[in-house]
């Protein structure tokens, strides 16, 4: 059962990316007062994990709905997950990031940031593979992460730098793109 957790949370971990929103949520939220920072944090961890549980529980029926396969979604969220990868693999430090309303806790955070295509379609392989109870677990954890991430967003920012955060989003992101060949490939077969 451990074994099976650890093989749900690891790739939802990859894709969710906590650290990595840590220095999203960093750069977003750089001029914003702290009390607005938590609702948002409360808003993209509530939306995201609602989200991602929807597609948990509904995604097969919504799939049969629109006449697409797990496969299609594969390949379909893998080369989106890889465009993003590769987008954030070459993004500089150096380019500002568009200007956004204070309240980003809903989009971009909540979606697509936490509940996107790599999260999407994780779960729902997860759940084919692992068993919806043990994916939901994997979830829960790693929404807690995000939860620690943003609560603890000031102190891993102080402690690790900024040119630290940006490394392990990079490194990360090229784990995310490693599973969006993955998920593609396994697309293409299935």
């Amino acid at each position: 059962m451990f074994e099976s957790f650890i093989k749900a949370f690891i790739p939802l971990f990859v894709a969710i990316d906590p650290i990595g929103l840590v220095a999203i949520f960093l750069a977003l939220g750089r001029n914003t007062p702290q009390i607005a920072r938590r609702r948002i944090a409360n808003q993209a961890v509530w939306t995201g994990g609602l989200v991602a549980l929807a597609f948990l529980f509904l995604g097969q029926s919504i799939f049969l709905a629109v006449g697409i396969t797990v496969s299609d979604f594969q390949i379909a969220g893998g080369l989106i997950l890889f465009i993003l990868a590769a987008r954030d693999l070459t993004h500089s430090a150096a380019e500002e990031p568009a200007k956004l309303t204070d309240d980003f806790g809903v989009v971009p955070l909540g979606m697509p940031l936490i509940a996107g295509p790599a999260s999407i379609t994780t779960l729902l392989l997860l759940a084919q593979t692992q068993g919806v109870f043990i994916t939901l677990a994997a979830l829960v954890v790693n929404l807690g992460l995000c939860v620690l991430a943003f609560v603890y967003s000031d102190w891993l920012g102080r402690k690790i730098g900024s040119t630290g955060l940006r490394a392990i989003s990079k490194i990360i992101s090229m784990l995310l793109a490693a599973i969006a060949v993955n998920m593609i490939r396994r697309g293409w077969t299935g």
